[in-house]
């Protein structure tokens, strides 16, 4: 089956047209990039040569995903929007509140019993409303995307940070919060500040242990987790072309860690082969017709320099496997450098676990590269001495790896699969004992390793790595062993080595599946009813925010200054905190319970300026709320960074936050906090973070005349009497200044759709 192949009909007619029209107005070559974020402009935005990193601009993208986490709040706030249908072909996955324990069956089972509410809630909206709804079990959103949705030259926008993912089959394809997908879902045109483009050149080709996850690893550790921030980044060479469709998948996946808006490829004959082996042959042929306008301009890939705002350059030839981590995906290591770092830092050295799987490397290539590393271990009479764990992408993956015998393979070493979910990549993971454990380490395949992500245990160093190197380590049980150059003893006291993993990019069979999970909205939804209980403990509708005008915000109490870094986990954990993602009164208890107080430098810890008794975050915020008072949070560089989790701006606004005040943002979180009305603020003089006291009243002063590029000023009122004045910037256009005096973004929705 071909999803929306109607639409993609259209496009690939629409776009050469609107290429051409592009390169005569700008009169120059084009980047990728430039031809898919200007063949999707909003018909009524100005074309001109726009401002990287300065000019907003509308877009209207092709298609919007959800996964079941974000989805709850997102569908929530499309309910208040005032359509019958979703404008665009829209998505809802269920592969986020699936739990990790003892094995694919009976995890799915229990977690479709213990969820059940919530996906009867999902499943019926999405029928109500002309939404593609993905059963549990079907498969982790991104993967299924890849394999269903994603076109080359195309653009969609997905309540998931991971939604670049499909920049691996060649989209614009751009994670953002439930606000963002409501707009879209509304038939609004989606704002975006125009991008930097970072061009990334790949030569020569991958061999032995190395992989594509590794062409990422490196990549961050140029980067860092904030150097893609406001940058698309795009990947082009012989290099490039040399890697297969889910390979560039999982490059694309892990530039969110890079806070890139996205990453992608240009389309090739890796993309025309899996298209077609994904049954998609069609769209094959059709991408085929219009190649030219699928990938950059000759002129770019020649002069590089002149086109892009950065340049990086790898050598796949030369490109060593690399393991990142801990704490933190931007900490790279070469696979040469890498025992000697666990032992310099004190890392342990002992592995626990080794788990191989999640969005960023579970297709069949990644699942058989690991297999070959497991079969030639059990030939060797070897077995794991770690733990050792197996996420399949999607049910169509799992399928076909059960059917030509993959499944067997691992289970042989003493792997456990699980189901095809999100799972211990997100803390989904009923880990054995994980609270009590001392200083640990853990190899995974999966993207983000920030400290008590997957476990929720502060002590575990989680590290990240390709699923064949993982598959090396948990069968040596030690994070010091070099496949590449050392042995291991086999059960018979024999030294064996490993050999060089090989993959298949494509099942010799061809894939395989018997219910795909999808399951067809009803053609007319109007006698649909959507039923939430008033007292659920999962589900609350939503009541819209108050408008909050033009006038100065005054006696605002400090909530929190946070040190150092604080992700949207921070903000609002994941793991056990999912099955409150629909409830936002609920879920706002665990508001920055993660985030480190800086006059403290303890959690969850902050003092209540009312009572003058140290208190929990959400209490202290809910104190100020009911005495009618705003409060303040305070954050480092990269604030938001992570996940797109909208809830992370929701709580704050729902709990009475007025200002969040900050060094610098991550871009999705600083939107978020715009969407749903809350003032998002910079420090025009970063060391005034340092002038902030733990009993300070704030107020802003400026909001009258709030305007783009005219900073506002902040007034510090300390417990003492004295005062402290300086200048805080925002980066608001005048459509976000409406969001901000209307309470928020969907309040001006409403009001279009009436």
């Amino acid at each position: 089956m071909i999803f929306d192949l109607d639409v993609i009909r259209k496009a690939y007619k629409l776009l050469p047209e609107r290429v051409d029209h592009a390169k005569k107005t700008l009169n120059r070559p084009l980047t990728l990039t430039e031809k898919i974020l200007y063949s999707h402009l909003e018909a009524d935005q100005e074309f001109r040569d726009f401002k990287r990193g300065e000019d907003y601009v509308y877009f209207n993208p092709d298609r919007v995903a959800m996964q079941d986490a974000t989805a709850q709040m997102a569908l929530l706030q499309f309910m208040q929007a005032g359509r019958d249908r979703v404008a665009v072909p829209s998505t809802v996955h269920c592969d986020h509140l699936i739990l990790a324990e003892k094995g694919a069956e009976q995890d799915l089972a229990r977690s479709k019993d213990m969820n059940r509410e919530v996906f009867d809630f999902l499943a019926s909206v999405s029928n109500k409303y002309g939404i593609g709804f993905w059963k549990p079990g079907a498969g982790i959103i991104h993967q299924v995307v890849l394999e269903n949705y994603a076109f080359p030259g195309g653009m969609m926008i997905g309540t998931d940070s991971h939604t670049v993912n499909a920049g691996g089959l060649g989209m614009v394809a751009i994670g953002v919060g439930g606000a963002d997908a409501v707009d879209v879902m509304a038939g609004m045109p989606w704002e975006l500040k125009f991008p930097k483009l970072i061009g990334v050149k790949l030569t020569g080709r991958l061999s032995g242990w190395t992989s594509a996850k590794d062409v990422i690893l490196k990549v961050a550790g140029i980067l860092t987790v904030k150097g893609g921030t406001g940058c698309i980044v795009e990947y082009f060479g012989d290099g490039a072309n040399s890697i297969s469709c889910t390979g560039k998948g999982t490059i694309c996946n892990m530039g969110a860690e890079i806070g890139a808006t996205t990453s992608l490829f240009g389309y090739d004959q890796k993309m025309n082969e899996y298209l077609s082996g994904t049954g998609r042959k069609e769209i094959a042929v059709l991408a085929g017709e219009i190649a030219a306008y699928l990938d950059g301009d000759p002129e770019v890939y020649k002069d590089p320099e002149s086109y892009f705002d950065q340049v990086i350059e790898i050598d796949l030839s030369t490109l060593e496997p690399h393991i990142n981590g801990p704490f933190t995906p931007d900490k790279a290591w070469p696979l040469s450098a890498f025992a000697k770092a666990v032992k310099d830092n004190g890392y342990p050295a002992k592995l626990d676990v080794g788990l191989i799987g999640s969005c960023t490397n579970s297709s069949y290539e990644d699942i058989t590269r690991a297999a070959s590393v497991a079969r030639q271990a059990l030939d060797k009479g070897l077995k794991a001495k770690s733990e050792f764990t197996v996420t399949p992408g999607s049910e169509m993956v799992r399928y076909t790896m059960e059917r030509d015998g993959l499944q067997q393979v691992f289970e042989d070493i003493g792997g456990v699969v699980l189901a095809n979910a999100c799972g211990p990549c997100i803390g989904q993971w009923m880990r054995h004992n994980a609270a009590n454990l001392e200083e640990n380490s853990i190899i995974t395949s999966f993207n983000r390793n920030f400290a008590k992500r997957n476990d929720g245990n502060p002590k575990t160093h989680a590290f990240v790595a390709s699923p064949e190197i993982v598959t090396a380590l948990a069968i040596a049980g030690d994070l010091t062993f070099h496949p590449g150059k050392d042995s291991l003893t086999n059960e018979q006291g024999e030294e064996v080595s490993l050999d060089e993993p090989v993959g298949l990019e494509m099942p010799p069979a061809g894939f395989g599946v018997e219910d795909n999970g999808y399951q067809a909205p009803a053609e007319d939804g109007s006698g649909i009813e959507i039923n939430v209980k008033p007292d659920s403990e999962r589900l609350q509708l939503l009541t819209p925010f108050n408008p909050t005008g033009g006038e100065d915000l005054r006696d605002m109490k400090l909530l929190i200054k946070v040190r150092g870094k604080c992700t949207t986990d921070h903000i609002s954990m994941a793991g056990p905190w999912l099955r409150y993602r629909g409830h936002l009164d609920n879920i706002s208890n665990n508001l920055m319970i993660g985030a480190v107080n800086a006059f403290n430098q303890q959690t969850n810890a902050v003092k209540n300026q009312l009572s003058g008794n140290t208190a929990p975050v959400p209490d202290t915020a809910r104190s100020y709320k009911k005495e009618g008072l705003k409060s303040v949070i305070i954050g480092d560089e990269n604030y938001g960074e992570g996940s797109s989790r909208e809830h992370a701006a929701m709580e704050p606004r729902h709990l009475g936050v007025g200002v969040v005040l900050v060094k610098s943002f991550a871009r999705i979180h600083e939107t978020n906090l715009k969407k749903q009305g809350v003032l998002a603020l910079t420090f025009a003089n970063r060391d005034d973070y340092d002038l902030i006291r733990e009993d300070d009243t704030f107020e802003i002063k400026g909001l009258d005349r709030f305007s783009p590029g005219n900073p506002l000023r902040l007034l510090l009122h300390h417990a003492d009497g004295s005062k402290d004045e300086f200048t805080v910037n925002h980066s608001y256009n005048d459509k976000q200044i409406e969001w901000f005096k209307a309470g928020s973004a969907l309040n001006l929705i409403k009001e279009d759709n009436k």
